[in-house]
């Protein structure tokens, strides 16, 4: 099969990308081990609470062991968080109070977060709503940070600095730990008492440096993406600052009570599990990524980030000519899983979203992002975005899958491989 042949050449060509990649999961992978053992990790932290989870030494000691990984000053891991967008949602109201702005410098946030955002007077309990007020500045033509509007923007009011690190549903790279930090230090320039809060989704594990570790004052993920290690079976985490933290907390669950309480059930050996395993599931997830991409260049597509770029989270964006290529790729993706092979995904209107979206997402874990998945929202630009993939091999089944798709339909011509 003209595949086969076309896949050869993408691996040989991304063979130096893996090589580098893998040398960043290994190296990520000794570091969690180091604060597992830094804490004195045991079987007996594994067993979980009931009730009000009162000296829950499993939760508190997996809340320092997050903490060390990320270079934080605290962390909260909980399972009782439902989502990234709900652990995001949670800080920003933990760090802003009625009459403060939010000012996201790196443009629209993610789709889901509008809602959280909301609107003056929306009676729905939005940021907005209790009288908080947002800004955000678009990113520059290349990507780079607008700093001239940025400056112009930040008032007495601003308290909290939003910065996206995943390039969400735009075509712009996402912005790597480095990058950030060059924020931290040209926004604290302007005003050292303002938060700057990183939305650390798909992020995890791909470099060998946390957002934490060069500044950032909090950031948030979901567990059921790269912490997770795939076998989380829900929940979220906040890293940074004590006081961040602890404002969080307060708003997770009630004043006065924060990270205190909370009953783990059953979750605590799949969490500590999922840490220890994540490194090198983000590896093989990112190897398939280069992989996606450098089939697709190849094949005459254009991909974001280019297969030999460098990464800095989980998405590959590749974009299609037409929305009947772009559901075939999704469907196709979608074929290839383990779970739910046999569904066939079509665009609806998915409460938080603004537009139709198709997902593929055959997962052990519903959501999963660490495992294969591909999503779009049916707009112009036709982009997916594929991440994920607890093995590379499954990746690279997905693409095969993705493109066998296309071309049964005549929405891309493979044309035989010549060196």
């Amino acid at each position: 099969m003209e595949l086969t042949k076309w896949a050869e050449a993408a691996e040989t060509q991304a063979a130096p990308v893996f090589r580098s990649i893998d040398g960043i999961a290994e190296r990520n992978q000794w570091k969690v081990i180091a604060s597992f053992q830094k804490y004195k990790v045991s079987d007996f932290h594994f067993n979980g609470s009931t009730g009000y989870g009162y000296n829950d030494t499993g939760r508190e000691v997996l809340d320092l062991v997050y903490a060390d990984v990320m270079g934080a000053e605290a962390a909260l891991v909980r399972p009782h968080f439902v989502s990234g967008t709900h652990t995001i949602s949670c800080a920003l109201f933990g760090l802003l109070r009625p009459g403060d702005e939010l000012l996201y410098i790196t443009g629209k946030p993610y789709d889901t977060l509008h809602k959280v955002i909301g609107k003056p007077g929306d009676g729905k309990g939005s940021l907005q709503d209790f009288g908080i007020k947002y800004g955000e500045v678009a990113p520059l033509a290349d990507g780079s940070i607008d700093w001239e509007t940025v400056g112009v923007s930040m008032n007495e009011r601003t308290k909290v600095i939003g910065i996206q690190r995943s390039r969400g549903y735009d075509w712009r790279s996402s912005y790597t730990v480095a990058q950030i930090g060059d924020m931290v230090k040209r926004v604290k320039a302007i005003n050292p008492d303002v938060y700057v809060f990183v939305d650390n989704c798909y992020g995890e594990f791909t470099e060998e440096l946390e957002p934490t570790e060069v500044g950032v004052d909090l950031m948030a993920g979901s567990l059921i993406k790269n912490p997770g290690g795939g076998l989380a079976p829900t929940g979220g985490y906040v890293a940074g600052t004590q006081k961040a933290v602890d404002l969080t907390a307060y708003r997770l669950t009630a004043p006065g009570i924060g990270g205190e309480v909370g009953a783990t059930l059953g979750t605590l050996r799949a969490m500590y599990q999922g840490l220890f395993l994540a490194p090198h599931l983000v590896g093989q997830a990112i190897k398939g990524s280069v992989f996606g991409a450098a089939m697709f260049e190849l094949l005459g597509f254009e991909s974001n980030p280019r297969y030999d770029a460098p990464r800095t989270d989980l998405i590959q964006a590749i974009r299609f000519d037409t929305a009947e290529q772009l559901i075939a790729f999704v469907q196709g993706v979608q074929r290839a899983a383990a779970v739910d092979s046999h569904v066939v995904p079509e665009p609806w209107d998915m409460p938080g979203y603004e537009h139709p979206v198709i997902m593929a997402a055959g997962t052990f874990m519903q959501g999963g992002s660490l495992e294969l998945s591909a999503d779009a929202p049916i707009r112009e630009p036709y982009i997916a975005y594929m991440q994920g993939g607890l093995t590379y091999a499954h990746v690279k089944y997905g693409v095969l899958n993705a493109l066998t798709v296309l071309a049964e339909r005549e929405l891309v011509v493979i044309k035989p491989y010549t060196t």
